[in-house]
């Protein structure tokens, strides 16, 4: 007989998502993925000025700032067909690589690293034996006896003190926990470390942005960062200079700790390359403009179905009509009004609340389709759809995660093994590395755009009388992001913003076929139901951040807090 579990919250990090599955014989065969709050803001831009929508939409989420204030900007300047500067360009893109450096570290060492790793485990390891292993990954300089025998004391003053803080609530000891003690230890001190590199990659955002998060530069037409290469209040050579010190620091960390780190625990989780897959029809879109007018991109981006690396279709420019059209969201299975299938341009947002029902509504988050089917987003569909496009860095680093983990499974192990929950995790490493490459392509198109003489940041505009629309689209960390609005003359009539884990943790969608978390679930083991670490882990692989899919509600309808918005 099938048992019920539940788990609520089951994210590390904003919002609240639960998840149901039924289990039955050791294994997932039925899940629910529940968005537990409700998103409003899309309600509270009607009406207002679209210039002041990057603003409002940052505040979807307290992590992921600076992608919604882009799509937010690109919908708008999308909908007066706008040319943004190359200046701009360049700048908007060393803010969101950086940012997407910084979370893809954050999530593996300090988000889900202890879904693999047992941490009490290190304190029986022989750090010379651990020094030894990590030599034959990397020549990371921190990976020697002494630093781990360091980290391995202060492990140990913090289990004698009985106050595990961050480390508290773990599986440990659970029977799905594979990796020997030696390699626990490297991966706490490596843990101690990522939140170093991640706070220097978070640096860049902050130099470029003005603060993070809810960075203040990036304004519709481009960004308000003066460049000036005289005064010391605006960007110029020292503080590039500076950017470019962080960059190689940060890139140091991914490809001598991150990248390899992942290839071990990859390799001795092999098995975990059977489960997670669930929907392998996989959509990204192209990012790093090189152009004003958003027509040539430094990373591709496109749709594959199926599994099927030759059926991608490439996402060619910011006008796109394979985009434009494809896209829709279902609330047949969410807490909103009536049952519709709706393109964002012509969605409502009116809150219905029913309470949870298995074949009903259960959910605040909306269903989400690419071509009327379910669609995956995420760092693996990104590299998926780069590797198919022929991206040469990311091929190159996806060969080198590959024949690494190899090396070390003793086995020869090919992309097919990327679908899967080990796999996401694999594919986000790589597409941190692809990232670095990138603020190195970016800083010095910026630095050579700037030599020719070229200051220009921001483009001048104004909003026509009647009605416009437009849609703006980023590949964020977690995934594909868009925002959607309609202007009339000069205010917002309507605004959808369709992000990344709405695309993940949606619901049954208007077909009942199931969400990409729900069906990731499917014939995972469960070893232990009151401890069910395997199906956090397919979740977690994900990177699951509710905040910017919900917002908050009571379901009594009594008032929670009320902000006057000026």
């Amino acid at each position: 007989m099938a048992k019920r579990i539940t788990i609520d919250p089951i994210t590390r990090i904003e919002g609240h998502l639960r998840i149901d599955c039924e289990v039955d014989g050791g294994k997932v065969v039925n899940a629910w993925s529940s968005g537990q709050m409700w998103r409003g803001i899309e309600i509270i831009l009607q009406g207002r000025d679209p210039r002041d929508a990057p603003m409002f939409t940052q505040r979807f989420c307290g992590v992921c700032t600076t992608v919604h204030a882009l799509a937010s900007c690109r919908a708008v300047e999308n909908a007066l067909k706008l040319e943004v500067p190359l200046n701009a360009q360049y700048i908007r893109n060393l803010i969101l690589a950086a940012h997407a450096v910084h979370d893809h570290i954050v999530h593996f060492y300090i988000l889900s690293a202890v879904d693999w790793v047992d941490i009490p485990s290190a304190l029986k390891a022989d750090p010379k034996k651990a020094a030894a292993i990590a030599d034959g990954l990397s020549s990371w300089p921190l990976n020697n006896y002494r630093e781990l025998s360091a980290v391995q004391e202060k492990l140990k003053n913090l289990v004698n003190s009985g106050q595990l803080g961050i480390f508290a609530n773990g599986y440990w000891g659970h029977p799905a926990m594979k990796l020997p003690p030696e390699v626990n230890l490297l991966a706490v001190s490596h843990y101690l470390q990522a939140l170093e590199y991640q706070r220097k990659a978070n640096m860049i955002v902050s130099i470029l942005g003005s603060k993070t998060p809810h960075i203040q530069n990036m304004i519709v037409g481009g960004v308000s960062s003066p460049i000036n290469m005289e005064h010391s209040s605006a960007l110029n050579m020292e503080r590039l200079y500076y950017i470019k010190s962080i960059i190689d620091e940060v890139g140091d960390f991914v490809k001598n700790v991150y990248l390899p780190d992942v290839c071990a625990v990859g390799a001795m989780y092999a098995d975990w390359t059977q489960y997670g897959a669930g929907v392998t029809n996989y959509l990204s879109v192209p990012d790093m403009p090189m152009d004003t007018k958003g027509t040539t991109f430094s990373l591709p981006g496109g749709y594959i179905e199926n599994a099927d690396l030759k059926s991608f279709k490439p996402i060619a420019d910011f006008n796109s009509e394979l985009f434009r059209y494809g896209v829709k969201e279902s609330v047949k299975h969410a807490w909103y009004q009536d049952d519709w299938t709706r393109h964002p341009f012509d969605e409502t947002t009116e809150p219905h609340y029913t309470d949870f029902q298995d074949n009903g509504k259960y959910s605040w988050v909306k269903s989400p389709t690419f071509n009327d089917k379910p669609a995956q987003v995420g760092p693996l569909a990104n590299v998926l759809c780069m590797y198919a496009a022929g991206h040469a860095p990311t091929k190159k680093y996806v060969e080198m995660a590959l024949e690494t983990v190899s090396s070390i499974a003793g086995a020869k192990v090919g992309p097919q093994a990327l679908h899967s929950t080990i796999g996401r995790h694999a594919a986000r490493a790589v597409r941190a590395a692809v990232l670095y490459d990138e603020l190195n392509t970016q800083w010095q198109a910026l630095v050579n755009n700037i030599a020719k003489g070229d200051l220009q940041t921001f483009t001048p505009f104004t909003f026509p009388p009647g009605e416009i629309r437009g849609f703006g689209f980023h590949e964020a960390p977690r995934g594909t992001l868009s925002h959607w609005t309609v202007i009339d003359s000069g205010k917002i009539k309507n605004y959808q913003a369709v992000v990344p884990s709405t695309w993940n943790a949606g619901p049954r969608n208007q077909d009942d076929a199931m969400g990409p978390y729900e069906a990731a679930l499917i014939n995972n083991p469960v070893a232990d139901p009151e401890r069910p670490l395997e199906v956090v882990r397919t979740i977690h692989s994900f990177d699951p951040c509710l905040a910017c899919a919900i917002h908050m509600v009571d379901a009594e309808g009594k008032p929670i807090v009320r902000v006057k918005a000026l």
